[in-house]
């Protein structure tokens, strides 16, 4: 699902947890990452809402918001941001450095 900067604010008001990550279809890395970052964040953290970014037909989120390299990946949890991660992504750090805050808030 697509975003705009006025519904990330929105998101971030209503203190909503989620992620955005960030990709384009011509980095390689990204396509491969994609499929095992959200099969981690469904099993691990199902109360996180997800969107994508293509940053080849929105770069102007993506530098709004200091991501300049793909992939990259943003985490909100309570509409507070808790993870920034761009090019050199791995699942089980991105795992390990939200397991914490989402389980204080949800569990």
């Amino acid at each position: 699902m697509n975003l705009s900067l006025s519904e990330l604010k929105g998101l971030q008001e209503k203190r909503e947890s989620f992620y955005i990550y960030f990709s384009a279809p011509s980095c390689g890395v990204c396509e491969a990452l994609s499929p095992k970052l959200r099969g981690m964040m469904q099993e691990q953290f199902p109360k996180l809402k997800a969107f994508y970014i293509d940053s080849s037909l929105q770069p102007e989120f993506a530098a709004q918001l200091g991501l300049y390299t793909n992939p990259g990946i943003l985490v909100y949890l309570d509409g507070k941001e808790v993870l920034r991660r761009s090019r050199s992504i791995g699942v089980s750090q991105v795992e390990e450095e939200i397991r914490r805050t989402y389980e204080l808030l949800f569990n």
